[in-house]
């Protein structure tokens, strides 16, 4: 086990010991090719598959972590997509999600400021240029991102506020990295003030998935609401997502809390200065922890069972992120409020027509 003094740990709430415990059944479930999928059988996708990577790097589990990120460079595709789903090494669902792929740039930043390792990003940096460089080369003259590519290269229609989010704090990242290794990126930070700007003024050109709570909670959690409008936007809508003891719904409509969308919201409570209520909140999903560490996905409380039948890995990679965010333990704890990372100017696009510039935004 890594030095408990450098594993994350909330007194009373998770030891050091419980921190790696969760992160073993992550690694666990890792593939012998460095695939981590949902769980044992399951699928894996780019985007959970980056989260468990970073948590493990958190956990100092460090090598089980590398190889997820290896399996990344391995399996990028030339134009620097991923699938959406594999199984088992073979594609299950072959459209691209921009903001899964974007992801990348995010967990090779986190891993860089865990480890100190700079040869790291320099190894990783043709994947995350060419990943980077597929996002941004979607970006239409508004500063919109499809949410998906068909496997015909269509792109689909509409952009998703909680994907653009993701890759917003990823294109930050992204230039993090640039910067570190000397590589100007001038396309890449056009892109991020373009996008910061239809996520600020144009939330309504956005499709609707205001029922699920990720929707709400995801600009803050994506750094690009801060400050007192970010409290604003987290109580607004508490008494609809928050069921006091259980944790955060998925969605407003049904009786289920589900542990990831709880950590996530716990980390953008964190970003907001929120912090008794991120403690409580982490506390309250403690029911879903399982003796070996692992945790349910969800609780469906009308029926009170554990549903799906499942320990998801993300679920787990969440935990010991918001763990380690709100104990400030490792070097990369405060990836998610920014620390590090540039600050990005909003700037409409050429085809936005409203041309509206504000000030940079500071980290």
């Amino acid at each position: 086990m890594p030095p408990r003094d450098v594993v994350p740990a909330l007194p009373g709430l998770l030891s050091a010991e419980d921190v790696v415990a969760t992160a073993r059944t992550i690694a666990a479930a890792q593939e012998p090719s460095g695939a981590i999928p949902w769980f044992p059988g399951g699928h894996t996708d780019p985007w959970d598959h980056v989260e468990c990577a970073m948590a493990l790097s958190a956990a100092g589990l460090r090598a089980e972590a590398v190889h997820a990120y290896d399996w990344l460079a391995r399996t990028q595709s030339a134009d620097g997509s991923w699938p959406s789903k594999v199984v088992a090494g073979e594609v299950a669902d072959a459209h691209r999600e921009p903001h899964q792929g974007a992801y990348v740039a995010a967990g090779v930043w986190h891993h860089v400021r865990v480890t100190g390792d700079t040869s790291f990003a320099a190894r990783l940096w043709p994947t995350v240029r060419r990943a980077v460089d597929f996002v941004v080369g979607l970006q239409d003259d508004r500063g919109m991102i499809p949410w998906a590519i068909s496997p015909a290269g269509d792109r689909a229609e509409g952009a998703l506020l909680t994907g653009s989010s993701s890759t917003y704090q990823s294109l930050r990242c992204a230039l993090a990295l640039a910067d570190l290794l000397g590589e100007e990126q001038p396309e890449w930070e056009l892109a991020a003030c373009e996008l910061l700007h239809v996520l600020t003024a144009h939330r309504d050109q956005f499709l609707d998935k205001s029922r699920f709570s990720m929707d709400w909670y995801y600009p803050v959690l994506g750094g690009w609401l801060t400050g007192a409008a970010a409290r604003a936007e987290l109580d607004a809508r508490w008494a609809e997502f928050v069921v006091p003891g259980l944790g955060a719904r998925c969605v407003n409509d049904q009786p289920w809390v589900t542990g990831a969308e709880s950590s996530e919201l716990v980390l953008a409570l964190d970003n907001a200065g929120r912090r008794d209520d991120a403690l409580a909140l982490l506390a309250s999903i403690q029911h879903l922890r399982e003796p070996d560490g692992s945790y349910w996905t969800g609780w469906q409380f009308a029926h009170q069972v554990f549903w799906p039948d499942e320990h998801s890995t993300w679920t787990a990679a969440a935990v010991i992120l918001a763990a380690d965010a709100l104990s400030r333990t490792t070097p990369g704890n405060g990836i998610f409020r920014g620390d590090g990372l540039p600050a990005v100017t909003e700037i409409s696009g050429p085809g936005c027509g409203c041309r509206r510039v504000s000030a940079s935004r500071s980290t």
